[in-house]
């Protein structure tokens, strides 16, 4: 009786539930907003010339649009809820690039901040609800804690990302290997060691920021700085074509599953 209690909360859970189940394709989508977040917020501060407080006040105000959208909603919902992260990854360009050149932090001290601001806002969430679990998740505040963390996480992975290539000097394509290998470890403790997975979440989410950054500005970047130079515009729109067409699979998805459910 209590394990059919059990499965019967867990399908109640998963039916309420607000954000997206990690899977694979939540890292390969996510790994692509990351590189659309880096692209069209370079686009917005540099190519249009715009400034990183202006880009700020633009990219938050479709930030707080979207969020309140996703926090409205009963259920998730792919495209709201990928909107919120592309919203997190473009903003934390943003703040990212604010902090360094117009506050003049640097990216050392950028990254230390936003990693203190990341561990302030997880102690937080976890003195609150005792677990730091990403998924399911229904409670409306501790989704507001959810995507404060991703907000701090993807603009420390931005900021650690520029670190590689401004400060340790690696080039853009070595530094999305750097961060690959990280994530490839990252995967193996996943699987092969009983290390927290929520720990081995975070570390991963964090590092799929830089791997993402590091790849739109391999794409976007001077071919002098070891970049292919093709330009902010057409990597923001390669990476919004991928982004659409993994979200519209998403729906799909959960189309068929609901399908199957009710057969």
């Amino acid at each position: 009786m209590q394990s059919n209690l059990l499965v019967f909360e867990d399908i109640i859970m998963k039916a309420l539930n607000k954000v997206a189940e990690i899977t694979l394709l939540f890292w390969v989508m996510k790994i692509i907003a990351t590189t659309l977040g880096e692209t069209f917020g370079d686009f917005l501060s540099m190519t249009l010339n715009l400034g990183y407080l202006t880009g700020i006040g633009i990219t938050l105000t479709f930030f707080i649009i979207v969020l309140l959208v996703q926090l409205a909603s009963k259920t998730f919902v792919p495209l709201k809820y990928w909107l919120v992260i592309i919203a997190t990854t473009t903003l934390g360009t943003e703040i990212s690039d604010f902090m360094d050149r117009s506050l003049g932090l640097g990216y050392t001290l950028g990254s230390i901040i936003l990693f203190a601001l990341l561990l302030l806002t997880l102690y937080f969430w976890y003195s609150k609800y005792k677990n730091l679990k990403v998924y399911p998740i229904i409670d409306r505040n501790k989704e507001i804690f959810y995507w404060v963390a991703i907000l701090f996480s993807n603009s420390l992975g931005t900021a650690f990302g520029d670190y590689l290539s401004d400060v340790a000097g690696l080039s853009y394509l070595v530094g999305a290997l750097v961060t690959a290998s990280v994530i490839a470890v990252v995967l193996l403790l996943h699987y092969f060691t009983g290390l927290n997975r929520i720990l081995l979440f975070w570390v991963a989410f964090v590092f799929t920021r830089p791997f993402g950054a590091t790849f739109g500005d391999f794409l976007t970047k001077p071919i002098a700085k070891g970049g292919l130079e093709l330009g902010t515009l057409p990597a923001t729109l390669v990476s919004i074509v991928l982004i659409g067409i993994l979200i519209y699979l998403s729906h799909r998805s959960m189309t068929k599953k609901d399908t199957d459910g009710i057969t």
